[in-house]
């Protein structure tokens, strides 16, 4: 689909007016047709031929007519038009989290600044300082900005990794005679950056398979092709690597590719130790196999529980091992529902209706609408008004719908001063609130979210630290100071399964887990889709070693609402 090309498009858009000065209502238009754009469900071709663009909230007909232009010739004169004499390597460094316009816009009249690496360079130099307004420490944020860029621009998402791999899975599994396949590496520990996609497979015709998974659609280059190993990369320039193994070797294999480093380390000092040696063919004692098969009798033999590839990291799984004492983890099918989304009401592509119907297809037994709060203007926030109409819409619903239960909540901003962005006469009569911050990242952000944690109707803090993996560290904030607010005060920390946030990480879920502070899992969906966050959240919640009872979305409907803090009051 065009559908996240055309967003691009229209950001870069509203970038280049930006660095040429321009200030109005065209960048607000054109950032906002790139965010309907890049959430839009259906395909922006088939609703051009429908002549239905021109329908979708905030697409007006002069963006309609752009949209059809690009479709129709592949080209937009107003995009030519804008970017006309901007470097696309000056446009791109917009990205970088902490470089605004203004600044990039000086930094190239002033200095020159055309590329990242001239950019890396007038920092070094000391040059960036010393230009107006800028100072020291506007310069290091702007250097931490470059490395979550660069960070961002070397591992690929959980989301494009997890895809690919799948889709390759199920291209081999269609066409080549395959025993066993299975994921390895960082990607089947659920890392939320990867670097190169492995694949491990098991076949009696390794030369033959390693042909077939050269030839997958989607294959640009082939880096490699041998009897027993493969290396492509496929579009969007990701590498995936295939090996074949023997089937008495698949489980060792599958341990030694699977672990991190220090977990294979600590792994091979306790076959050492035992008088044994552990690689990727095998457990032997002398020339005498004693496992490899499977990861579980690979581990039995080591004298450890079978270790979940999520915990493989070092951090305790060893030791928890032999004393049998490792956490049985959280699993998706015992989520009972999805406790953060979003609606029509707001900035989603996804009536109640259809976020229903998709929730009916997972099996849950609730979900819960958090559409954005007044203040929220770029998304279409709820006047108090427009949210008693969605109650009303909720409650018809609800009276129509036999399996799936719509709680009624708000993502209600908290606001520069620490209040909340609605009355407690509002909050109260919701049934879940979750409170974030989506604006004033640097003001006083600590005190702000515990000050919210203090409001009774306050259940859940959203995306805690605001971090966006691929370019934003997130706000100025103390997040164990506000684990110690959120054990004191009862309130629920979210996972935001959106898998560029993962909000809290799996670190900071561990450390919340031995505090004893409750877990929501929320997909913060803006289609129907994005439901399918939900396995980003459990895995990121499994690598942060929690169990059932530490992630409130597998509380049966009656005993989520009857945890509410207000209740304890």
């Amino acid at each position: 689909m065009k559908n996240k090309e055309l967003a691009r498009i229209f950001s870069r858009m509203a970038d280049a007016l930006e660095l040429k000065g321009e200030m109005g209502f065209r960048i607000v238009a054109y950032r906002k047709a790139a965010r309907i754009l890049d959430d839009l469900v259906e395909d922006v071709e088939v609703l051009n031929r429908a002549g239905k663009i021109v329908d979708l909230p905030g697409i007006g007909e002069g963006i309609a007519k752009k949209i059809a232009e690009y479709l129709e010739t592949g080209k937009m004169k107003k995009y030519e038009e804008v970017t006309r004499g901007i470097p696309d390597t000056l446009l791109n460094m917009l990205d970088i989290q902490n470089l605004g316009p203004k600044t990039l816009a000086l930094a190239n009249k002033k200095l020159g600044v055309k590329t990242l690496r001239d950019l890396k360079k007038v920092i070094a130099n000391g040059e960036l300082a010393k230009l107006p307004q800028m100072g020291e420490k506007k310069v290091e944020n702007i250097k931490k900005g470059i490395e979550f860029y660069e960070r961002g621009h070397e591992r690929l998402s959980i989301a494009v990794a997890e895809q690919v791999a799948s889709e390759i899975a199920a291209y081999l599994k269609q066409n080549a005679k395959i025993q066993n396949i299975s994921s390895a590496g960082s990607l089947r520990r659920w890392k939320e950056t990867i670097g190169d996609v492995d694949i491990l497979v098991t076949g009696k015709q390794g030369a033959k398979i390693v042909r077939t998974f050269t030839k997958f659609p989607k294959t640009e280059r082939v880096l490699a092709a041998g009897e027993t190993k493969g290396s492509i990369i496929v579009e969007g320039g990701v590498q995936v690597d295939l090996r074949i193994v023997a089937p008495k070797s698949y489980g060792a294999a599958l341990q030694y590719f699977t672990g991190s480093k220090a977990h294979n380390v600590r792994c091979r000092n306790i076959a050492k130790a035992k008088g044994m040696k552990l690689s990727e063919y095998g457990l032997f004692k002398g020339h005498k196999t004693v496992a490899g098969k499977s990861e579980e009798e690979v581990y039995k033999a080591l004298g450890l529980a079978y270790i979940p590839p999520e915990l493989r990291e070092d951090r305790g799984e060893i030791e928890a091992a032999r004393k049998k004492k490792l956490p049985k983890l959280v699993e998706w099918k015992q989520i009972r529902g999805d406790l953060q989304m979003h609606s029509t009401y707001s900035d989603s592509s996804a009536t109640i209706a259809n976020l229903v119907e998709e929730a009916e297809k997972l099996g849950y037994e609730y979900i819960l609408i958090t559409d954005h709060s007044k203040s929220a203007s770029y998304a279409h926030g709820l006047e108090v008004e427009r949210l008693k109409k969605q109650w009303r819409e909720i409650d018809k619903i609800n009276k129509k719908s036999k399996k799936v239960h719509v709680l009624k909540g708000i993502e209600v901003d908290i606001l520069k001063d620490g209040k909340l962005d609605y009355l407690d006469k509002i909050l109260k009569r919701l049934d879940l609130i979750v409170a974030s911050i989506h604006q004033g990242f640097t003001k006083n952000v600590t005190e702000r979210v515990c000050e919210a944690m203090d409001n009774p109707y306050v259940d859940i803090i959203g995306h805690p630290t605001g971090r966006l993996i691929s370019s934003r560290e997130g706000y100025a904030i103390d997040i164990h100071q506000v684990m110690e607010k959120a054990a004191e005060t009862g309130t629920w920390l979210e996972l935001n399964a959106y898998w560029d946030r993962l909000d809290l990480s799996d670190v900071n879920l561990k450390v919340a887990k031995d505090m004893g502070i409750r877990i929501s899992i929320g997909t913060d969906a803006h289609d129907t889709k994005g439901l399918l966050w939900m396995k980003f959240g459990v895995a990121t919640a499994r690598r942060g070693w929690l169990e059932p009872h530490d992630v409130v979305n597998t509380y049966s409907m009656k005993k989520l609402l009857g945890s509410r803090k207000v209740f304890k009051k």
